[in-house]
């Protein structure tokens, strides 16, 4: 599944920007956790390339809660400084998923480096997300 995301970045605090989000998700899950990849933008500049797993809990025949947890790469730009290069994502999605499974969701996420670099003040974003199935060959 590919997915593409707009919205807002370090929204709880003072450095507001937007935000843009890539991502897919691999079609086979290892056991019952999905892999991901993907990357982030800010308009400030930011870049966040990570990896990680995602859990899809079905609510019902249309709606999908996604937790997700992913590790990455980070660079500021000129953007709010994270303090480290290696920072971690947790958050979670709501999805209304279409018929043709096809879906228009929500997601709220916090990155930090969970304490790893001297300085740690992480950020929220929340984002407005399609996702579209994808078949390949």
């Amino acid at each position: 599944m590919w997915q593409v995301g707009a919205g807002g970045y370090d929204i709880l605090h003072n450095h507001t920007a937007g935000m843009f989000r890539g991502e897919y998700r691999f079609g086979t899950p290892l056991w019952v956790l999905t892999p991901i990849v993907g990357g982030e933008v800010t308009t400030d500049g930011g870049l966040y390339g990570y990896g990680g797993f995602a859990l899809n809990i079905y609510l019902g025949d249309s709606w999908v809660l996604v937790p997700n947890e992913a590790v990455g790469l980070w660079e500021r730009g000129d953007g709010k400084n994270l303090g480290s290069t290696i920072e971690f994502r947790s958050g979670a999605e709501i999805d209304y998923r279409f018929a043709d499974e096809q879906r228009i969701g929500f997601s709220f996420h916090h990155i930090s480096n969970a304490g790893i670099g001297k300085h740690n003040p992480g950020e929220e974003e929340a984002l407005v997300l399609w996702s579209l199935p994808f078949s390949g060959p």
